[in-house]
C-alpha cells in the first residue's frame, strides 16, 4: 500500500538531526512512509546512514523508500526505490525490482518522478507504482527546481494516471486539503519537518491535515 505522509530525510539543510533519528521522530508524527535522501557522500558513508535509518524504521509499521539509488535500496532489503527524471529508466528498474521480491514473495515498491502528466502517464506504463508530481509550489529544497505546475498541474497528472500521486515541493499542513482536492493521494515533505523546531509534532501537523481531509464527505 502506498503512504499517504512521504517524509524525506535530510542532513544538508539541518545537522541536528541524523537521518535515522529523524525518521523515528516522522514516525512518531504519523508518517507512513519515510524516504531515505543523501545527495552526498561516499557510498560506504550513505550506507552506513541507510542502515542505521532501516532499523529503525524496521522496528514499525512504516514503509523505508531509498531515493535514486536502486543499489542501495537493495543492498539495504529497503521497501522500495523512488527514481529522478535522471536516475535509472523506470522500466529496467521494475525489471531489476521484480527479480528480487522481497522474502515474502512482496513486490518491491518502485516511484517515479514526474514534473507533467505525460511523465506520469509513461511511468506509470513503464511499471511505477506512485508517482511522485511537482514542484506543485515554490521549493527552496533544490538548486534547479522545474517551473512550479501548481495545483491545475497536479490535478491534470492525477487524472491522467490510476496509481497514487504524491504531491511535493512547497507543501504546508494549510495546503495538504487543496492537494488531496487536487486528486493527490498523499504528501511528501522534506524541510517543512526535518528543519522544524519539533519534527515529530510538525509531522504531526501533516498527519492531521490528512486525516482531517480523509474525514470529509467525499474524502477517499
Amino acid at each position: 500500500m502506498i503512504g499517504r505522509l512521504h517524509v524525506l530525510t535530510d542532513f544538508h539543510f539541518q545537522q541536528r538531526h541524523g537521518h535515522a533519528n529523524l525518521a523515528r521522530l516522522a514516525i512518531a508524527g504519523g508518517a507512513d512512509t519515510i524516504q531515505f535522501r543523501q545527495k552526498t557522500g561516499s557510498p560506504r558513508d550513505r550506507w552506513a546512514n541507510l542502515e542505521r535509518t532501516a532499523r529503525a524504521v524496521r522496528e514499525t509499521d512504516a514503509t523505508l523508500l531509498v531515493d535514486d539509488d536502486l543499489g542501495l535500496a537493495l543492498a539495504a532489503g529497503a521497501d522500495g526505490v523512488h527514481l529522478g527524471q535522471t536516475d535509472l529508466p523506470t522500466a529496467a528498474a521494475r525489471r531489476a525490482l521484480d527479480l528480487t521480491a522481497g522474502g515474502d514473495g512482496a513486490p518491491r515498491l518502485l516511484g517515479a518522478t514526474a514534473t507533467t502528466a505525460e511523465q506520469a502517464r509513461r511511468a506509470e506504463a513503464e511499471g511505477a507504482d506512485y508517482i511522485g508530481f511537482g514542484p506543485v509550489f515554490p521549493t527552496r529544497s533544490k538548486a534547479n527546481p522545474a517551473k512550479v505546475k501548481g495545483l491545475a498541474g497536479l490535478a491534470e497528472a492525477s487524472a491522467a494516471v490510476r496509481i497514487p500521486v504524491i504531491a511535493i515541493a512547497g507543501i504546508t499542513p494549510e495546503r495538504v486539503a487543496a492537494c488531496l482536492e487536487a486528486g493527490a493521494h498523499g504528501v511528501a515533505v522534506m524541510t517543512a519537518v526535518s528543519c522544524a523546531p519539533d519534527p515529530q509534532a510538525a509531522a504531526a501537523s501533516f498527519r492531521e491535515a490528512i486525516d482531517e481531509w480523509l474525514r470529509q464527505p467525499g474524502g477517499r
